[in-house]
């Protein structure tokens, strides 16, 4: 196995557009209920879910028996494996896609199988993924939209998926679900093989807190504990997370910004002559080609981070949308070294 070894230090001071998080900070909210939580008493109590789930739940419109906290998404990605694949067993992923999908698969031991994005659309290869799943398969890994494509899918290819891998387990990663608006949450209670995840690290901007939920059946969440730590998500991160989804105007007020942001990046891009892949997400993966490393390396210079990709998808950049503001400053300093 190659270990996940993410660029994660020096970050602290600079426009952080790398790691697709939120460029502005969480709701108040959110503060308040974690200076709340910090007491000497709370502290040495072990976590109790149940108000907070109930919270969530009610957010998300699922019963609150439908649904788990965990750990971060990478949390749901380790138990969803855990509980669905044993060792051998074929997985069915997406190349490139986030990375801890393969790394939980390899291990468990399962035999990976993967689906490649077509260049340099990258366009969701539907049929490549029917024609894929086979009655070995044990369970799909989708990520929508797509991470570091921004490729997103429509409601009908998750159901096609689904109709095709009955005999599957198919898990659908929606950490940008709020900048794509197509969700298969609304589908768990009728689809027996559907598992669905949500993070409180990218639109709510609790990175640094490691919440995620996982969502199915009530009877699939049953068997989804038994694979799960019964205190791996810690009282602050729930507690956070209940304040966070009642400031629901602070989440579609950053939305609404974001969105007007990455219509703006991608203007900027084709000015500049710049390819990208239009994006469904909170970021968008430019075509940089040879001068990716070095165009990196001069924005780092400049105070502002973005990821190089190049090594799945050559010659790529992915760029996180934060604010307009910010994204000005992004693409003032893309055209001054760009037309060096």
């Amino acid at each position: 196995m190659a270990p996940y070894s993410p660029p994660t230090a020096g970050r602290a001071g600079k426009l952080r557009l790398d790691f697709n998080e939120n460029t502005v900070g969480c709701s108040p909210r959110v503060i308040q209920a974690i200076r709340d939580g910090v007491t000497a008493e709370t502290l040495t109590l072990y976590p109790e879910y149940g108000e907070a789930r109930e919270a969530v739940a009610r957010y998300f419109r699922v019963p609150p028996a439908g649904m788990l906290f965990t750990n971060g998404t990478d949390e749901a990605i380790q138990v969803f494996v855990n509980t669905y694949v044993d060792a051998g067993q074929e997985v069915l992923l997406l190349r490139p896609s986030y990375a801890m999908y393969r790394f939980y698969c390899e291990v468990a031991g399962a035999s990976v199988r993967e689906v490649a994005y077509p260049m340099p659309g990258m366009e969701f290869p539907l049929q490549e993924v029917l024609d894929a799943i086979t009655p070995h398969t044990r369970a799909v890994l989708l990520s929508n939209p797509n991470n570091p494509t921004g490729t997103g899918m429509s409601l009908l290819a998750i159901e096609r998926i689904l109709h095709r891998a009955r005999k599957a387990a198919v898990l659908v990663d929606e950490a940008y679900y709020e900048f794509s608006g197509v969700t298969a949450l609304t589908e768990i209670e009728r689809v027996p093989n559907l598992f669905v995840t949500r993070t409180f690290s990218k639109v709510f901007g609790m990175a640094a807190m490691r919440l995620g939920c996982l969502f199915s059946h009530e009877a699939n969440i049953a068997y989804l504990h038994k694979a799960q730590s019964p205190y791996s998500v810690n009282a602050l991160a729930v507690a956070a997370a209940r304040a966070a989804v009642e400031d629901t105007a602070y989440v579609e007020s950053y939305v609404a910004e974001v969105l007007a942001s990455r219509e703006l990046l991608c203007l900027g891009l084709e000015k500049l002559g710049i390819g990208y892949v239009p994006s469904s997400a909170n970021f968008v993966l430019g075509h940089f080609g040879e001068r990716a490393v070095p165009v990196r390396d001069a924005l780092r210079g400049l105070a502002i981070l973005v990821r190089d990709r190049s090594y799945e998808a050559p010659g790529c950049l992915r760029i996180t949308v934060g604010t307009r503001e910010q994204t000005r400053r992004l693409l003032d300093a893309l055209n001054e070294i760009w037309n060096l």
